[in-house]
């Protein structure tokens, strides 16, 4: 129905919204939860890639201090959990198992054990590759969980507000033909109510994907340099005579 026949004709976006038809109300109502959520996932994840920074810089600190891989392990279970940790120390832990004694207990371990006893087979350098990478790939994995959320809020929102519209200009236009009236100012207030959900979609799904393209940027960045580490943590134990 037109907005006239139900009383005054509104004169701001809000007033537009409180005298809408109950299908044009029922889009803005998911749309605003669209928002709520979108929002929230938001600052979640902003303060989750935060924390793993200050994480990453506090790690990276003490693990250059540390002269040789063990020392490193030590000095980093000693921090709080983070993936840089929980990456070495699946390392660690992993060449302990083929090499009992050759890593945690130190240097002074075993010191009249050959060299050829504490070092890898060409078999079992590619399992310890294999290990790094499936546990970067489930750090990666745990960084990006909700970002999709971003995406289908981001894409869905836009459809929803036009759906709102396309009701709200079909309930305009059969106002007019009831009403029998075609003039600018019978058409111009359902033509304003339909485009509130369009407005509403939009204001979802700017801020929506624009998080996305910066948390996938961000989750990027942060698989390369899980992965820069892991080629680190390769290179040390070839550096120390390891593999």
């Amino acid at each position: 129905m037109l907005l006239q026949v139900r009383g005054a004709i509104p004169t701001t976006p809000w007033e537009l919204v409180l005298t809408s038809s109950p299908e044009t109300q029922f889009v803005l109502g998911i749309l605003a939860v669209f928002s709520v959520v979108s929002w929230y996932l938001i600052v979640l994840k902003w303060w989750q890639f935060r924390r793993m920074r200050q994480l990453a810089d506090r790690f990276m600190a003490e693990v250059e201090k540390a002269p040789r891989l063990e020392d490193a392990y030590h000095a980093a279970m000693r921090l709080p959990p983070s993936p840089y940790n929980r990456l070495l120390r699946e390392a660690v832990h992993f060449f302990s198992e083929l090499k009992p004694g050759t890593l945690k207990g130190g240097p002074a371990a075993n010191p009249a054990a050959p060299a050829s006893s504490s070092t890898l087979t060409t078999t079992q350098l590619e399992a310890l590759r294999m290990i790094l990478a499936k546990e970067v790939a489930a750090e990666r994995d745990g960084a990006a969980r909700f970002i999709p959320w971003l995406a289908t809020f981001g894409s869905v929102s836009p459809l929803l507000g036009l759906l709102g519209t396309v009701l709200g200009v079909m309930d305009a236009f059969i106002g007019i033909a009831v009403g029998g009236s075609g003039n600018i100012t019978a058409v111009a207030p359902g033509v304003a109510e339909a485009l509130v959900t369009t407005v509403g979609g939009l204001a979802v799904a700017v801020p929506a994907v624009m998080a996305y393209n910066l948390y996938v940027n961000r989750l990027g960045l942060f698989a390369g340099e899980l992965e820069g580490f892991a080629q680190e943590i390769v290179g040390t134990l070839a550096r120390e005579g390891r593999i």
